[in-house]
């Protein structure tokens, strides 16, 4: 397949500032991140809360520019600063966000801010662009008079298909969904994941979907990074990280997510103390404080992302701890 987004070695950093007279602290929110998106599919980024993913959709929807590393859109590399290349790419990426309502313009008809994609990117005429509009209106399922109405008058769930709907109008190459069922009505939530998925089979739209609930990415995903401070701690297909994880962390995850079928159900692994503050990071492994499998290796040597079976883990005894 081919590689519709890649990334390679991305870093991102902030200067923390604190009291005058003491010196700012750097604030690591992103380590050498490396991944391929395939076009067509669904790749899904997990982790708690400061893990780093929402750091990492600023960077490759090109909002901030990272301190290292390079992004390659369909085979071509992205550079930041080049203004005219950003622009000109900007509509092939679109985000649909966590919460339905502070993503849409309250003093705005829907019709308006379906069509205001094409009323920017496009040269077509109003009636072309409102053909378009009730196209995917249809699509995402809403009704064509919905489109005289505002934002407060839809549920959360209509009002997520109304930013779907506006994201996908320009049929973009790839969207990022941060976190989109997780305000959402649990009957919601499986109604607009089969509809990403719908949608994904028509226009063959890649996927990068944040989220923290494994349920909903062993559902719809492809393939899966977990992440950890600002690092990936293991990398695999879907199928895969689901029958065996490698890494602690992973492991913690998945024995946290509840499923209705008891096969699935593992033993409880309880993960202690709190996640690490990005501006004191551990030494070592950044997992090290919180795992039960830790040594003094861990402590002072950190684990290099390696190839484990299908799997790429970052922990020095996955070998030992899956055997």
């Amino acid at each position: 397949m081919t590689s519709v987004l890649t990334v390679r070695g991305l870093s991102r950093s902030y200067t923390a500032s604190s009291a005058p007279w003491k010196k700012n602290r750097k604030l690591r929110a992103l380590v050498n991140i490396n991944f391929d998106l395939e076009k067509g599919k669904t790749l899904a980024i997990v982790g708690e809360s400061g893990c780093g993913k929402t750091t990492l959709t600023k960077q490759i929807t090109f909002i901030e520019e990272p301190d290292a590393g390079e992004i390659f859109l369909d085979g071509t590399l992205i550079r930041y600063r080049n203004k005219y290349q950003v622009r000109k790419i900007r509509h092939k990426i679109q985000m649909v966000f966590q919460n339905p309502y502070s993503s849409l313009n309250p003093r705005q008809k829907i019709f308006n801010q379906i069509e205001e994609p094409l009323r920017i990117n496009t040269q077509n005429k109003k009636a072309a662009r409102m053909e378009r509009v009730h196209a995917m209106m249809t699509k995402v399922g809403l009704p064509i008079e919905y489109g005289f109405r505002y934002p407060h008058m839809f549920s959360g769930g209509q009002c997520q298909r109304i930013a779907i709907a506006k994201a996908m109008i320009l049929n973009p190459e790839i969207l990022i969904a941060d976190e989109p069922t997780s305000a959402l009505d649990v009957s919601i939530q499986a109604q607009i994941l089969n509809l990403f998925m719908d949608l994904q089979e028509e226009f063959g739209t890649a996927y990068v979907f944040i989220s923290h609930n494994l349920s909903v990415v062993e559902h719809i995903a492809n393939d899966v990074i977990v992440m950890y401070l600002g690092q990936i701690v293991e990398q695999s297909d879907k199928r895969s990280l689901f029958k065996r994880p490698l890494h602690p962390y992973t492991q913690a995850l998945l024995s946290a997510t509840p499923f209705l079928d008891p096969k699935k159900r593992q033993i409880k692994i309880k993960i202690s103390g709190e996640l690490p503050s990005l501006l004191n990071p551990p030494t070592g492994c950044s997992f090290h404080e919180r795992c039960p499998y830790a040594t003094k290796r861990c402590i002072h040597e950190e684990p290099a992302l390696r190839q484990m079976d299908s799997h790429l883990v970052a922990c020095h005894f996955a070998e030992k701890i899956n055997s």
